[in-house]
């Protein structure tokens, strides 16, 4: 049963997690509180991968007022030894009374481990406070965990009547200023930015972060089935690129390693690139949330291949005609049972664009 000062630091120690958003990947974002009756005594929250996790810096914080405490924690206490000790190991040993978590980790190697471990050594245990806010900021850990592949989310940029671009390529800039500035944040929590052959060389774009504070950059990736990806495109300026084929062309994949991009080939059907296979490779490099930032080929791949999780549209007040090119090439569809639907997440201005929200229906 909580009380109503569970909430109150519950939903504290969700805002030091919130703090983690752009730095701790592959790891997930957790913030932690040790508070006694209507004091906080410790306060803390992961910020680096291989770094201190909350708890730990929030039994630094407290010192010796931890013994008796409650810890509020937004992910179960981790229970194995990775590149830090356990978490509950050190909550056990600072002497806290009581533990709210706020959902189980998804991590096999934890999976209610930790809180058992809390209960064995005589601490009182409850999970589940405010757990849906703590799944959505750990949205793409617990996909990676449960599926073995990241938070698809696919964000376009497109007029009012669904095109991207007039029927020549000209598309900057469709949307504003203010969108474009709000995309940085999109880049800046992902662990990838991948991208289409078509957008490059139609682009050159750099998919980097730039105007967001951040201590990493994300994995720039990129779809480019025949390897028409020139050595000396402004994506392989900057480290940590991959390169998803379909060619074993040797000359083209010597020549992209020596401008140090990572080559990986993916054959799929009909000499595409298997898009779910370079999803799972993204998983396998530790790739929680992935943005896709390409063209209306890789998006309709995407869509109807029920790769995508959550698409971002920004729409501008404006018309291109039925002749500019559209959001996502699909297939053509014989029956409406075929369409992609959508469930509204949010929506509002960002500058005089609009920003729609909307995830995927399963099933």
């Amino acid at each position: 049963m909580f009380m109503p000062a569970d909430s109150q630091w519950m939903a504290r120690a969700l805002q030091l997690a919130e703090r983690g958003l752009y730095s701790t990947s592959p790891n997930p974002r957790v913030g932690c509180v040790l508070a006694k009756g209507d004091a906080v005594v410790g306060e803390g929250w992961h910020e680096r991968a291989g770094e201190p996790h909350a708890e730990i810096h929030a039994l630094r914080a407290a010192g010796n007022r931890a013994h008796g405490a409650t810890a509020y924690v937004t992910l179960e206490p981790c229970s194995h030894h990775g590149r830090t000790p356990p978490c509950a190991d050190a909550l056990i040993k600072a002497g806290v009374a009581r533990v709210v978590a706020a959902v189980q980790d998804p991590n096999p190697l934890v999976a209610g481990q930790g809180l058992e471990k809390l209960r064995a050594a005589g601490i009182k245990v409850e999970f589940g406070l405010m757990e849906t806010s703590a799944r959505e900021l750990n949205i793409g850990f617990i996909a990676r965990m449960t599926r073995g592949m990241p938070w698809v989310r696919s964000k376009i940029a497109a007029s009012l009547d669904g095109r991207t671009a007039l029927n020549n390529g000209a598309s900057q800039w469709i949307t504003g200023e203010a969108a474009r500035q709000d995309v940085q944040h999109w880049r800046a929590r992902s662990c990838a930015v991948l991208t289409g052959i078509g957008t490059v060389l139609a682009d050159n774009p750099q998919l980097n972060v730039r105007t967001v504070q951040t201590t990493r950059q994300p994995l720039r990736a990129v779809v480019d089935s025949a390897l028409r990806l020139p050595p000396d495109a402004r994506l392989q300026r900057q480290p940590g690129m991959v390169v998803y084929t379909a060619s074993a062309d040797a000359d083209k994949v010597t020549a992209l390693q020596k401008a140090g991009t990572q080559v990986v080939a993916l054959p799929g059907m009909h000499g595409e690139v298997d898009l779910r296979a370079v999803l799972r490779d993204l998983a396998t490099r530790g790739c929680n949330e992935v943005l896709v930032e390409g063209g209306s080929r890789l998006n309709g791949g995407l869509l109807q291949a029920g790769l995508v999780d959550e698409l971002v549209l920004y729409l501008a007040p404006q018309m291109l005609g039925d002749m500019a090119r559209g959001m996502a090439r699909m297939h053509e569809l014989t029956s409406l049972e075929q369409r992609v639907s959508l469930d509204w997440q949010d929506v509002r201005h960002v500058g005089r664009d609009l920003r729609i929200v909307a995830r995927v229906k399963r099933g």
